[in-house]
């Protein structure tokens, strides 16, 4: 069973495997553990990761990038309406009102759905997961932001099923750098102790993220988040962006942001040039050939002048800081450690800002780059039957406060609670009691919508269904089970009714008040508190026989894929793979032909050159075939490729043969003629009685004998025969009929010369048996010789 954590950023991706050594992040095709996160569609198929990123500039309208912020948002959604302008490539609204990308794909306009675009990316990490660990890949966790709300969770959780990937979990970013950074300390507080308070400070391309984690020894507990979705090492690109574009349009009277080719060059460069800042403080050029109409470009910046102009990104780096101590209530001597992850955590602007904050040096133990993908890994290894982990338990937390609503048709019961709370633990379940004489709805959503960076605060819509009164009339009592779980996603998961029956007496309390409980033990309460009967007071009272009835439960979730629409979209990504592979499989057979056409072509006029007598037609051949391949054959079948390059191989492979043969022959006879002489000085020594084979039978040494004249006497002819020919006419003997003689001679002479001497004990036994039956021998005899005798003198009496 294979363990992989995938890391899907805005940006990049990186994927981590466990493996019996440990976990390892794994490199991609162009062996770059990085994999853009990048989808390119084209004319014939689809190219993802770092091919794609090369069809930015080229193929910019059909390349898509920067999609992970558009799961389950709608097209009208402030964010995407502020991306759109940004984007070479087209949004376009659905029939539900999600985001779709309208790019061409098999000279046909299509419109894929962001779960499909993430999909796809999945799918060309699951495939690079599969090379590295040589086996299928189902089972893996993929890391979110903590911020993602319940529709955005879904949909990457959909857009894993898309990709045939089976996701144990959703794990928050800095959830899972906390446990890449826990799990290995052997050094961490006993349970019955005060924990270890680590800050996590992630900041990446997109987002900034904060968490405080509490570690004991094999524990790991969240105690709070904080987030600005919005900041990250883009905002600083697009400021260096802004000011060459204004620096351009004074000096070269250049508008590049009419240039869409233009501007995505421009960001590139801006980004490298921001990286070289982060290293150095001096002035560094920043150099463009041929940016616009044939125009080079070229200005200079400095990291204080960079500084100077990202002040408004760089003051918004404490908030979070901030409120993340706030929630956790814990002062800055509580916390042990802060640990940096992240791209945009390296420029120093903003490294200094966080230590300031924290008073405290900040720790980079961590990889920065790869150190979620390694959480998700050790998360997956720690959910697999396949793996044996250390004991290490995760409490994540509840980013935002979930309220449920309720109502019914007729009757009057409507109210709302609070369910969990901002940072409540998470995974967690609750069941809340109702008392209801029909069917209701329940509607979740969350409490605080100015905190929420979406601007839908719905969650979903439940509905209870077969709710009916007892038979006496009264309302039923129904408890409801909501949940948290593993992802992060909210649910109702199940409904029962509390049924009265005439029976056996049974204890029970009804509850007139909604009550929150945690999986049967009371926790919280809203409104006034139930009072307890009081067995002793008024004497006996009726009971009742009780029994659970299970309810349906339908759910409507705010823009979440429907099963059908689900399963088609899993069944249109096999296809696209389908077509992939042959696309692949295509361009590999053509390449095949052009490598070999360019190889033959240099090699006849080269190594090949004293092998050959006439090479017009081959030579002709050859340049037809390049012709052919840049005119007609430009787009052909994968057979048409496969038979022109068997046509060349008919001319081509026997001069290819005739070389590597005339090479490779010295060398098989040589060896040849070593193990003969081998075998012929070992039989002058056995015929001149060396002590050391006188063990040997001399039949056996015979049929050696025999074998090495007949190899030496084949080796001579073949070498003679050889001799006559030119080395442009094909060789009397191959080099694979030299190898297979060698075999021959040691499998008849190898067993007999390294036959072992027998050793004195097995001598000595040999010489016993040997004295015995001689000895036997002679007894016989000589009692043969005297009865012989005794006759003899019987006869002579007589």
């Amino acid at each position: 069973m294979s363990v992989v954590g995938i890391d899907v950023g805005f940006q990049s991706c990186y994927i981590a495997v466990a493996r019996s050594g440990g976990i390892e992040t794994i490199a991609n095709e162009y062996s770059d553990r990085c994999t853009p996160a990048c989808v390119s569609l084209a004319t014939k198929n689809r190219i993802i990761g770092n091919a794609a990123k090369s069809q930015i500039i080229t193929n910019f309208k059909n390349t898509v990038h920067g999609f992970k912020k558009f799961h389950g948002r709608t097209f009208d959604d402030p964010f995407v309406q502020a991306e759109k302008p940004k984007l070479p490539y087209s949004l376009h609204k659905l029939a539900n009102g999600s985001t779709g990308i309208q790019v061409r794909y098999l000279d046909d306009d299509k419109v894929f759905t962001v779960e499909q675009i993430t999909g796809m990316l999945l799918s060309k990490l699951k495939e690079t997961s599969e090379g590295a660990l040589k086996k299928p890949v189902v089972d893996c966790v993929i890391s979110v932001p903590s911020f993602f709300t319940d529709a955005e969770r879904r949909s990457v959780f959909d857009a894993s099923q898309i990709a045939g990937l089976n996701c144990l979990r959703l794990i928050n970013d800095t959830t899972a750098v906390a446990l890449a950074y826990g799990i290995y300390k052997q050094d961490l507080p006993a349970p019955e102790e005060r924990p270890r308070n680590v800050v996590f400070v992630d900041m990446g391309h997109s987002s900034f993220q904060v968490s405080i984690a509490a570690f004991n020894k094999g524990k790991l507990k969240v105690l709070a988040t904080a987030f600005d979705p919005y900041l990250g090492g883009r905002n600083l690109d697009e400021v260096l962006v802004d000011y060459f574009c204004e620096e351009f349009k004074g000096k070269y009277k250049l508008n590049v942001r009419e240039n869409p080719r233009a501007l995505l060059r421009l960001h590139q460069e801006c980004e490298k040039l921001k990286k070289l800042m982060s290293a150095n403080s001096s002035n560094l050029p920043l150099n463009i050939e041929c940016f616009m109409n044939d125009i080079d470009v070229s200005s200079r910046m400095n990291r204080g002048q960079f500084e100077e102009m990202s002040s408004q990104y760089l003051m918004r780096v404490e908030a979070p800081l901030r409120a993340v101590l706030e929630q956790s209530k814990l002062s800055r001597d509580d916390v042990y450690a802060v640990e940096i992850v992240g791209g945009a955590t390296r420029i120093p602007a903003i490294k200094e800002r966080i230590s300031r904050f924290f008073c405290k040096d900040i720790s980079t133990t961590l990889n920065a780059d790869e150190a979620v993908a390694r959480g998700c890994a050790l998360q997956c290894a720690i959910l697999s039957p396949a793996f044996k982990v250390r004991e290490f338990s995760i409490t994540d937390v509840v980013p935002f406060p979930i309220t449920l609503r309720w109502k019914s048709t007729t009757e009057d019961g409507v109210g709302s609670c609070e369910v969990f709370s901002k940072n409540h633990a998470a995974p967690f379940s609750k069941v809340i009691t109702f008392h209801k004489k029909e069917p209701f709805d329940l509607e979740a959503f969350y409490s605080n919508s100015q905190e929420l960076p979406y601007p839908d605060h719905t969650i979903g819509c439940f509905s209870v269904q077969n709710v009916s009164p007892q038979p006496d009339g009264d309302s039923s009592k129904v408890k409801v089970k909501v949940r948290v779980n593993i992802h992060g996603i909210f649910s109702v998961s199940s409904a029962s009714l509390i049924e009265k029956q005439k029976g056996e007496v049974e204890d029970m309390q009804i509850d007139s008040e909604p009550l929150v409980q945690n999986e049967g033990r009371v926790e919280e309460q809203e409104g006034p508190s139930v009072e307890k009967q009081d067995p002793a007071a008024g004497g006996s009272k009726p009971k009742v026989k009780v029994k659970s009835i299970d309810l349906p439960v339908v759910m409507n979730s705010i823009r979440q894929l429907d099963t059908s629409v689900l399963n088609d979209f899993v069944e249109y990504e096999r296809q696209m793979i389908i077509q992939d592979k042959l696309v692949k499989e295509q361009n590999d057979a053509k390449n095949a032909v052009e490598e070999y056409v360019y190889d033959l072509r240099d090699k006849l006029g080269g190594v090949y050159e004293k092998y050959i007598t006439e090479n017009v037609s081959l030579t002709l051949m050859l340049e037809e075939t390049e012709n052919w391949l840049y005119e007609d054959g430009e787009d052909q079948p994968k057979r048409v490729y496969e038979e022109k390059l068997e046509a060349l191989k008919r001319l081509g492979q026997p001069i290819q043969d005739r070389h590597r043969e005339h090479e490779d022959r010295p060398r098989a006879f040589e060896e040849l003629g070593k193990k003969l002489q081998v075998y012929m000085k070992f039989l002058d020594s056995f015929k001149q009685k060396d002590e050391r084979f006188m063990h040997l039978n001399v039949e056996e040494m015979g049929t050696v004998e025999k074998c090495v004249s007949d190899s030496m006497g084949w080796m001579n002819s073949k070498m003679n025969a050889q001799s006559k020919l030119s080395i442009t006419q094909d060789p009397a003997v191959k080099v694979a009929d030299i190898i297979a003689k060698i075999q021959e001679l040691e499998d008849a002479c190898h067993p007999v010369i390294n036959r072992p001497k027998p050793s004195a004990e097995e001598t000595s036994e040999v010489n016993e048996q040997s004295s015995g039956v001689h000895a036997a021998t002679q007894a016989k005899e000589g009692k043969g010789e005297t009865k012989g005798n005794q006759q003899t003198k019987e006869m002579q009496m007589d």
